[in-house]
């Protein structure tokens, strides 16, 4: 692949330095790729005549989204082969360049055979967003706290059920209720697998959570929702998610899952550690309509997430990219906002080749710039240096380029 520079208006990067430096705003700034991987970053005009130049918006790393249900029609857990190049090729129109399909509470047998048919598609997928493994979110959930997940599949973690679930080699991520019989046992299996284990749809108390950060726990899952929360005298997992500094809470920043000042106070109370996901279901990037999640029904109405017939949340509609343009809305550091769609997700899920602009890192980019409305769009998306979005002619100028990364854990 030649050399591409490109010249932006404000690139969001790690300049050179130390690998651990913080990420700062370039304003001006530029990068340089070169097979496939950033060789050079800087602030101010590049040393030589830019192939491409971004007058408005920003340029910042691919977007790292881990829990992705769904999107444009299709959930991923039963989707076929259609389904899945349908949304690994246009997940970079909303800036993703990075992701983990996530299979919700099923019988294991089922989550087992799901898996089994991922690892068998990955290798024909198309150019696109790639599949960094598979989150399991459940069946080792607490009926207490299950939202939109079926109470006749939710299970306790036997080491039968997660030696099935483990084989395929795809399993990446695991959200599961520590307090569950087994679950610190699950938390330090999984962990010594290599499986990220969140928190959550969990009633747990504080120092339960504790137990499962000793254990190897590294993330709560969709901070606030579907578990038990702050109160000052009774503290649960999301107050352990704030205080702990071993974990980092997934928040949902569609300002419908979580309210802007609960927003705020995640962001405020553990600064460099905030994970924005989407949780996004299939009737993400669709209209209004009935759509599916995990098999079972759900409605998207025409403003706000997707729900059951009972008016339980039901996963988002949300864009990564709005998420940042929602955080920027909150008053966060540009650098800040994009860190955690990007930066603090890939380390947390073991691959710090992604989710910066960086010297040594894979050149994943995206260019968001706000739209006519002002929410915050991709309008051009890279994928290890070659163009996989351009919002100017509407689609990515290949789909069936090199084979689809396929990552195990």
């Amino acid at each position: 692949m030649p050399s591409l520079v490109i010249a932006a208006r404000t690139v969001i990067a790690v300049p050179p330095g130390p690998a651990d430096a913080p990420t700062a705003v370039l304003s001006p700034g530029w990068v340089r790729v070169e097979d496939e991987v950033i060789v050079e970053v800087g602030g101010g005009e590049p040393p030589v005549a830019p192939d491409l130049r971004l007058d408005e918006g920003m340029l910042v790393p691919g977007l790292v989204d881990l829990q992705v249900n769904g999107f444009f029609g299709y959930d991923m857990v039963d989707a076929g082969e259609t389904g899945w190049r349908t949304v690994v090729s246009r997940l970079p129109e909303t800036g993703v360049t990075a992701f983990l399909p996530t299979f919700i509470t099923a019988p294991v047998h089922v989550q087992a055979e799901a898996l089994e048919r991922t690892r068998e598609l990955l290798p024909r997928l198309p150019e696109g967003s790639r599949v960094l493994g598979v989150h399991l979110e459940g069946p080792f959930l607490s009926e207490r706290r299950r939202g939109a997940h079926n109470p006749a599949y939710l299970v306790d973690p036997t080491p039968g059920a997660l030696r099935r679930l483990l084989e395929t080699g795809l399993v990446r991520l695991v959200t599961l209720a520590p307090e569950r019989e087994g679950g610190m046992d699950a938390v330090r299996t999984l962990t010594e697998h290599g499986v990220l284990v969140s928190v959550g749809h969990s009633d747990a108390t504080a120092e339960q959570v504790a137990r499962a950060a000793d254990a190897g726990a590294r993330k709560v899952t969709h901070l606030f929702n579907a578990q038990s929360g702050v109160h000052h005298r009774d503290p649960g997992v999301a107050a352990q998610a704030l205080a702990d500094p071993r974990l980092s809470p997934g928040l949902i920043l569609d300002l419908h899952h979580v309210a802007p000042a609960a927003a705020r106070l995640a962001f405020n109370a553990a600064p460099g550690r905030i994970v924005l996901v989407t949780d996004a279901a299939s009737a993400a990037g669709m209209p209004p309509g009935r759509y599916e999640l995990g098999g079972e029904p759900i409605d998207l109405p025409a403003d706000g997430p997707p729900l059951r017939a009972d008016g339980t949340l039901a996963g988002s509609a949300l864009r990564l990219d709005a998420a940042v343009g929602n955080a920027l809305g909150l008053g966060l550091d540009p650098a800040a906002a994009v860190d955690a769609a990007t930066r603090v997700p890939a380390d947390l899920i073991g691959r710090p080749d992604l989710g910066r602009i960086a010297s040594g890192a894979v050149a994943d980019l995206t260019w968001l710039v706000p739209d006519a409305s002002g929410a915050l769009r991709a309008r051009r998306t890279w994928v290890a240096g070659r163009e996989v979005w351009n919002a100017a002619n509407g689609h990515s100028p290949s789909t069936e380029g090199r084979a689809h990364e396929r990552t195990g854990p």
